[in-house]
């Protein structure tokens, strides 16, 4: 699913690099490295429970395996870079077969944390009986980041990823509390 980023400071959201988009091929070479990407620890899973906080009540969760991210830039002009996701989703015990909708963010920040930029995404799931892990891509192909100069350089700013949480979920993930599921096949 590709999704653009308009306007001068939507920007800024960074990983490792080797995304392969479109927008990041050219024959002129980057004065310096692409931003770094991160994602961001407490913000790297969502568990949703139907009850307690125990295996038997996950009704869905959510976990950013992978983030990768590729940029081109030259001169004074913005750099355009790319992002790629991957996550795992999965249907727990409580939850219902059907499409589900997951909230991400991909954020654009200076290297000191100044916000940029910050925008939310929609991974769409689609759970069914036999499939309730599932794994998959999500690609931001458009994000520009602005530089005021020539000696600006990706190093400058960072790209930052997670999803959008509820209070309660940050608290989970902050606690180091971990669910084992004995029967992921």
């Amino acid at each position: 699913m590709n999704k653009g980023l308009a306007g001068a400071l939507i920007a800024a959201l960074s990983a490792a690099s080797g995304c392969g988009s479109n927008v990041l091929r050219s024959d002129e070479v980057n004065p310096a490295p692409c931003p770094n990407i991160v994602v961001l620890a407490d913000a790297a899973r969502v568990v949703e429970f139907d009850g307690e906080e125990r295996v038997e009540d996950v009704a869905y969760s959510g976990e950013i395996i992978n983030a990768e991210v590729g940029c081109r830039y030259s001169g004074d002009r913005p750099i355009q870079a790319a992002v790629e996701l991957e996550m795992a989703f999965g249907k727990g015990p409580k939850g219902e077969v059907g499409e589900k909708y997951f909230t991400y963010f991909v954020a654009v920040v200076r290297k000191d944390l100044e916000v940029i930029a910050k925008q939310d995404f929609i991974a769409p799931v689609d759970f069914s009986e036999r499939r309730t892990i599932v794994v998959k891509k999500e690609d931001i192909d458009e994000i520009t980041i602005p530089r005021r100069g020539e000696n600006i350089s990706g190093v400058n700013f960072e790209i930052i990823v997670g999803f959008d949480l509820t209070a309660e979920q940050a608290i989970f993930n902050r606690s180091g509390k971990s669910l084992k599921f004995p029967n992921i096949q």
